[in-house]
């Protein structure tokens, strides 16, 4: 074996190892990370019980009560309406960039998707704040416009990119054979589509949803400064209430480490983080069963 073969063996050597040692600190973080948010976060049953802290509403950290049930029925609310809405509309997107939009067209809007992903969350809210609270407000009839169904309206706008962009990925790997052999078997375009190429897309757009659910669950800024803030359980889609990640950054700049209520913080920040868990492996699961069926 030649001398630039052992230098090359060598250096793939230490890439590996490189390799080796990245993926293990980011475990090490990423295991640190959830004990310490576990270790802080159970503290709070000291004070408070599991039945009061999942099963009330009750939040006055005055009176020593921590109810985060409004919280978390609040995040799985905005959650589940966002990707209701923004979901339909981001994959019909994509089938249009996919399948049907010009070549022209297709490279303008596919960079002005990826360029949409950098839009900070600040302006959303912002836009949400001076826009849409208003247009809530004098179109439905209702007193302050803030609430449920004008976050999910801001938060649907923020999880298109990531739809569309996995999407399009996903719908442009179908084998274009499968589409011509439909065709040739006397099918429109539009039922290829519907019966050929969604099918065999179904894991990559699940992936899709999964991902615009993990940005929408998690979102702080822009649903801090359209939800209303306020800590009970919605009436209506257009009530004002608050969700986990809104309420842990109104309450956790003036909480004292290790007391009751940061305690409770960190409880909160770790259901939601399973919260994201729970829902990736449903949306997994069920694309599992129809990618089978298909």
């Amino acid at each position: 074996m030649n001398t630039y073969n052992l230098k090359r063996l060598r250096t793939d050597k230490y890439v590996y190892h490189v390799f080796v040692v990245a993926a293990s600190i980011l475990g090490v973080i990423i295991i640190a990370i959830l004990v310490f948010m576990s270790q802080q976060g159970l503290m709070t049953f000291k004070d408070v019980s599991p039945a009061e802290f999942f099963l009330t509403s009750r939040w006055n950290p005055d009176n020593n009560q921590f109810g985060a049930l409004s919280f978390i029925i609040g995040s799985l609310l905005v959650t589940l309406v966002a990707v209701f809405i923004g979901g339909p509309v981001g994959i019909m997107s994509a089938i249009f960039l996919a399948k049907l939009a010009p070549a022209w067209m297709r490279d303008i809007l596919k960079p002005a998707v990826n360029l949409y992903m950098a839009i900070p969350s600040v302006v959303y809210g912002f836009v949400g704040l001076t826009v849409v609270v208003p247009w809530v407000r004098t179109t439905f009839h209702v007193a302050g416009g803030f609430g449920i169904f004008t976050t999910s309206l801001i938060l649907a706008v923020m999880i298109l990119p990531t739809i569309i962009s996995i999407s399009v990925d996903a719908l442009s790997a179908v084998p274009v054979m499968l589409e011509e052999g439909s065709i040739t078997l006397g099918a429109t375009y539009w039922q290829t589509i519907w019966h050929i190429v969604l099918p065999a897309a179904i894991p990559g757009l699940a992936t899709a949803i999964v991902l615009g659910t993990a940005r929408a669950i998690g979102e702080t800024m822009a649903v801090q400064m359209v939800i209303g803030n306020t800590p009970q359980m919605a009436k209506s889609l257009f009530s004002p209430t608050s969700t986990l990640p809104s309420e842990i950054v109104v309450e956790m700049g003036n909480t004292p480490f290790g007391s009751a209520l940061g305690n409770s913080l960190f409880l909160m920040a770790l259901v939601l983080l399973l919260i994201s868990l729970m829902l990736i492996l449903i949306v997994r699961k069920i694309s599992e069963l129809k990618g089978a069926k298909a």
